[in-house]
């Protein structure tokens, strides 16, 4: 049978691996700078603690397993009719992750007397979504994500928005950060009156970038949104101006609303903390259509895309105060941010800015001519290592030429040949892979010049 992939995933060679890599190592290292600690989940949650939690839409692109054994047996024909969503309760109990932010919740829950309150974390993990497979979108992939649970305060907001600046700024990526609160968008429905119908708003007025103005327009009507309704919203798409500009025109909007008017409170607190930590406002801006479709924000919302580069969203996230209410612990508000890695690799290949040397792994490879040579290499092999160097040695007697080719094709950029007269001397010859430079050095000379 011919192997094959599962479509919407992939297989990562050492090549992407090492560039995978600098990526998580790159965002690590500002988690761990703002004082983020890392935890794991599984794979698998109950469907219990995913359902619910994402939108109807959501809810439907989850993967579930199904239960082990006979799980069929007990399924009567009534059942079978039904339907299928009714039928998976009965079939599947289990589900992949979709998030690391739910999962996140229930563990807090879960654990939350021994936690340091605000307990503050990171996690880097596969999730898994049934969505339909196309140019960075995929049914498997990586998410970073930093939250802070446990804590009101906007100044976490504001701390997400200097470690968005920095990841990027350390990536070399050019990007636009808009931000907005889903209070805003509450006061929004409130203010067009459809109050209650928030949730809807949301999930459509986050389409705009991809189905337009018209299309917004016409899935709120679905959704029973009146004509005058959707005839106050209008004037919602031509806000435009400076940040400031925007907030007087949305003050403006909302007088009438004590959500909405709370929404804008909030996003101007995170402005001026910005201003304090002395960031620029210069890639940043407010956009009142921005939703983010989860239905678990109640806050501030984040989202970021490359500029220079057609691509989705590369980053994005929020404020949720009920979501640790859903597991039985009310209170625990939370915030944070997810960063795409595979959405930021495609990102960095398309616009060149991996670092060059960045495929590089073994840093010198010893090359010898038979078995006494190799035996002469192992101690050196040994020291190179304890001396900081990644250093393999050739495991067979073959052609010098195939051990060259070998360094050549894994990017090797030093060799070191060892014969008959460089055991006899002690002076072996290194040579440069990428300059075809040689010389003749001692191993100690070798590696001074390596460290």
């Amino acid at each position: 049978m011919k192997p094959s992939l599962v479509k919407g995933t992939r297989d990562f060679g050492p090549d992407k691996m090492v560039r995978r890599n600098y990526i998580f190592d790159t965002i690590k290292a500002v988690f761990q700078k703002f004082g983020f600690q890392p935890i794991e989940t599984p794979a698998m949650e109950n469907l219990s603690t995913l359902m619910g939690k994402y939108g109807e839409e959501g809810d439907q692109l989850l993967f579930k397993i199904l239960n082990s054994g006979n799980f069929s047996e007990k399924i009567t024909q009534n059942e079978l009719d039904e339907g299928a969503k009714k039928l998976t309760l009965k079939i599947s109990e289990k589900g992949l992750k979709y998030d690391l932010t739910v999962p996140f919740a229930r563990f807090v829950v879960m654990n939350r007397n021994d936690l340091a309150m605000p307990f503050k974390r990171y996690q880097i993990q596969p999730v898994w979504r049934g969505d339909r497979p196309q140019r960075g979108r995929y049914r498997e992939f990586y998410q970073c994500d930093a939250d802070v649970v446990g804590t009101d305060s906007l100044v976490c907001e504001a701390e997400i928005v200097l470690m968005i600046h920095e990841v990027f700024k350390n990536l070399g990526i050019n990007f636009s950060l808009k931000i907005n609160n889903r209070k805003v968008l509450t006061g929004l429905s409130e203010a067009i009156g459809a109050t209650g119908q928030e949730g809807n708003l949301a999930v459509a007025i986050d389409k705009l970038d991809k189905i337009g103005k018209e299309k917004v327009l016409e899935e709120l009507a679905e959704k029973g949104f009146s004509p005058e309704s959707l005839t106050k919203l209008d004037p919602v798409f031509d806000i435009s101006g400076t940040n400031q500009e925007k907030f007087v025109k949305l003050e403006e909007l909302l007088q009438d609303s004590e959500t909405g008017k709370k929404g804008i409170e909030e996003l101007r607190a995170v402005w001026n903390l910005l201003q304090s930590f002395g960031q620029t406002e210069e890639n940043i801006e407010l956009d009142i259509t921005l939703a983010r479709g989860l239905s678990y924000y109640t806050g501030a919302i984040f989202e970021v895309k490359a500029l220079d580069v057609q691509m989705g969203s590369i980053s994005g996230g929020g404020r949720y105060d009920n979501l640790t209410g859903t597991f039985g612990v009310a209170g625990l508000s939370g915030v944070g941010i997810s960063f795409g890695v595979d959405r930021i690799y495609d990102v960095l290949e398309e616009l060149n800015l991996f670092p060059e040397n960045n495929s590089v792994t073994t840093k010198l490879l010893l090359c010898h001519f038979g078995e006494k040579e190799l035996s002469y290499a192992l101690p050196l092999l040994q020291k190179a290592r304890l001396a900081g160097i990644n250093t393999e040695v050739y495991p067979d007697v073959s052609k010098i030429k195939k051990q060259l080719d070998y360094a050549d094709k894994k990017k090797i950029s030093y060799v070191c040949i060892i014969g008959s007269e460089e055991m006899e001397t002690g002076k072996l010859t290194l040579k440069n892979m990428i300059t075809g430079e040689q010389e003749k050095l001692t191993f100690e000379e070798v590696i001074t010049k390596l460290q």
